[in-house]
């Protein structure tokens, strides 16, 4: 008799036991959703890193590494992607994509402009305005501060693999109000190996200058790039390249160093300067490249 009590006993403290610990792990497998690190944008710009708890139609719960738990409104939440590999420096920071990493100081590459994504750049010789209208294809105007000329500009991109894309685009323009007959454009191809944080580029084509019925062209080339080397700043090089083919001579060129710091979400500020390579001569150009950032 005293056994089978005993058994019972046994059964109902092991039953008890099982019971509570499945619910345990019912509990936490609720709670902490999954491992993985996401990045999570808002609206406003901000951006979070960590884990997410849990998220329903109403808000987002994160835990982070820096402010533990943060609950997001769902309306405010721009994106969450899972992290991705190179967005953590040696530091354990997280290092985030180059804003306007599309643009270099004067030339483009074939990262795409993601459709809404739309920007303004203020140089010291005049502004300029892109869009993204669409998936992959961008348009844009660029002008100086007196309005001469003006140009249009148009690009395409396609994503080859992860750290390649390609684009081809167009910047067509005239002489306004100052030069009326004068008009040009300039088909070209680009060519990106890299990401928003890291990248190299290619690019070239033909440019054409027409006036009254007369004209020329000459082959254009650049190569340039950035890198991220901080969470707001990156290093920023561009050049403009006048092969030396036919009538041009010995060719020349405009090569900018510089850097780009990012004030806020939405900004950023460059800053460079500009050397002329003429008959294989290194000269200083006067002017400093100076610009502004802002995205709309």
């Amino acid at each position: 008799m005293l056994t089978q009590h005993l058994k019972i006993v046994f059964i109902v403290i092991l039953t008890s036991f099982i019971t509570t610990n499945h619910y345990a792990q019912t509990d936490s497998t609720s709670y902490v959703k999954d491992e993985k690190i996401y990045i999570i944008e808002t609206v406003d710009g901000n951006v979070f890193m960590g884990t997410i708890i849990s998220q329903d139609a109403k808000e987002v719960l994160v835990l982070t590494k820096d402010r533990g738990e943060i609950s997001i409104p769902k309306y405010q939440v721009k994106s969450i992607k899972e992290l991705e590999e190179g967005q953590i420096n040696s530091k354990g920071e997280y290092v985030p994509n180059e804003v306007f990493a599309t643009r270099y100081f004067i030339t483009t590459n074939a990262l795409p402009l993601e459709k809404g994504e739309n920007y303004m750049l203020l140089n010291w010789f005049g502004p300029e305005v892109h869009w993204g209208v669409a998936k992959n294809f961008g348009l844009g105007l660029m002008t100086t501060w007196v309005g001469f000329p003006i140009v249009g500009t148009a690009k395409y991109s396609v994503k080859l693999d992860d750290n390649a894309s390609f684009g081809i685009g167009i910047l067509a323009g005239s002489g306004t109000w100052i030069i009326p007959g004068l008009y040009g454009a300039l088909p070209f191809g680009v060519l990106t190996l890299g990401n928003r944080r890291a990248n190299i580029n290619f690019s070239g084509g033909y440019g054409y200058i027409g006036f009254d019925g007369q004209g020329g062209g000459a082959a254009l080339m650049s190569v340039a790039g950035m890198a991220k080397i901080g969470k707001k700043l990156s290093l920023v090089v561009d050049s403009f390249i006048v092969p030396a083919v036919g009538s041009i001579g010995s060719g020349g060129g405009l090569i900018m160093p510089g850097l780009r710091y990012q004030i806020e979400p939405k900004s950023a500020f460059q800053y460079g300067f500009a050397m002329l390579v003429v008959d294989q001569e290194l000269l200083p150009f006067p002017m400093p490249m100076l610009g502004w950032f802002k995205k709309f």
